[in-house]
């Protein structure tokens, strides 16, 4: 290929793709409507699956500058019940799963790109087939480009989708309340006992806590709850302590270390509502354009999304340098290996665990099913 690839979207799954190509001597562009790479916080942990997102980072010549940003025993894992009992307390064992900062994911990733890959502050506002293989791409700034290979990595509400197919993400049915709580280990201390060194969960049908300690002090927490989205609209978000309280309400009888992971936040809880499209969607080949991550598979958070879309763009770069002279058996071959690969499987520490509406999503069945997984 001479023309660039254009991508549109810089998280880790355009970023991969675009490494990928680079490794292989295929110039690309990515498009990003971040005004600049430290425009917005970038999340928190990731746990980095030796059985996909490693392999992206492989394909990527990436794993000494990979090894290098993994925080080191966190990897720990406990399980609480709803009362504090801690059921499970498992050691880092140095398994496949090391955890990193996503921000420095994704610095590695920028950093290992030529100079001006990524242009910053062009948001893609419309698509259009030009027929032939050929799409044209209009940014918000009212600049235009003219692509003979469209990526959308532009995750859930992806503009490119609409070129393949017409599905749209839908609610889910649960949302997260995300909080942070800094400096835990002196500021919050039994919050931060009952987190431990690693992640925490203490599940319960209908709702669970999930918490992370990450780089540091920092203790980043996932209150989740199944509930309408109009359950969510009547609570104000911009009053901290009325939202914290409210949320902690539906925790009400919960050990207090645990509910304190909500109340005492350091910053103002953030909704974020769950959205998926239909499982297992597939469209038809459509000449000169493809999406990977979420803009093709959303799924509610299982664990895989950062993961599965690394892969995608590791595999997309890798059929692109296979057929070189065949952008169509590239795209072709992709998508069908894509298409066949699980996404909507809940994994935690790699167990398959139940819904979080089941009457087992309890602290006892999680344990049961890791152990039966021989974990």
């Amino acid at each position: 290929m001479n023309s660039p690839v254009t991508i549109i979207g810089a998280g880790l799954g355009g970023l991969v793709l675009a490494r990928v190509l680079h490794v292989n001597g295929i110039p690309s562009r990515v498009y990003e409507a971040d005004p600049s790479p430290a425009a917005r916080e970038q999340g928190g942990m990731l746990d980095i699956h030796d059985y996909n997102g490693q392999l992206a980072l492989q394909a990527a010549d990436l794993m000494d500058d990979f090894h290098a940003i993994v925080v080191e025993g966190r990897q720990t894992m406990r399980v609480l019940d709803t009362d504090g009992t801690v059921l499970t307390d498992r050691a880092d064992d140095g398994g496949g799963r090391p955890e990193v900062m996503r921000g420095e994911l994704r610095r590695i990733l920028l950093d290992s790109l030529p100079a001006g890959t990524v242009r910053w502050d062009h948001k893609a506002s419309d698509v259009r087939a030009l027929g032939k293989g050929s799409h044209e791409v209009t940014f918000a700034c009212g600049c235009t480009v003219v692509t003979s290979l469209l990526v959308g990595a532009d995750g859930a509400w992806s503009r490119v989708r609409s070129l393949l197919c017409d599905a749209t993400p839908e609610y889910a049915g649960t949302s997260f309340v995300e909080t942070y709580l800094f400096e835990a280990d002196t500021r919050h201390t039994a919050a931060a006992k009952a987190v431990g060194g690693g992640s925490m969960i203490a599940p319960s049908p209908g709702k669970e806590i999930f918490a992370h300690r990450e780089s540091g002090a920092t203790v980043h927490t996932y209150a989740q709850l199944t509930r309408e989205r109009d359950w969510f609209a009547a609570i104000d978000f911009t009053d901290s302590a009325t939202a914290t309280a409210r949320i902690a309400q539906e925790f009400e009888g919960w050990a207090p270390e645990l509910t304190a992971l909500i109340t005492d936040t350091d910053t103002p809880p953030v909704l974020r509502p769950h959205y998926a499209l239909p499982t297992g969607l597939r469209w038809d080949r459509v000449p000169g354009v493809t999406l990977l991550g979420d803009a093709a598979h959303l799924a509610a958070p299982n664990g895989e999304g950062a993961n599965l879309a690394m892969l995608d763009g590791a595999e997309l770069g890798q059929a692109l340098a296979a057929h070189p002279d065949d952008v169509e058996a590239a795209l072709g071959a992709y998508e069908e290996a894509m298409f066949l690969r699980p996404t909507e499987e809940v994994m935690f520490d790699g167990a398959e665990v139940q819904g979080i509406d089941s009457e087992g999503n309890t602290a006892q069945g999680l344990v049961n099913m890791i152990n039966e997984q021989g974990r």
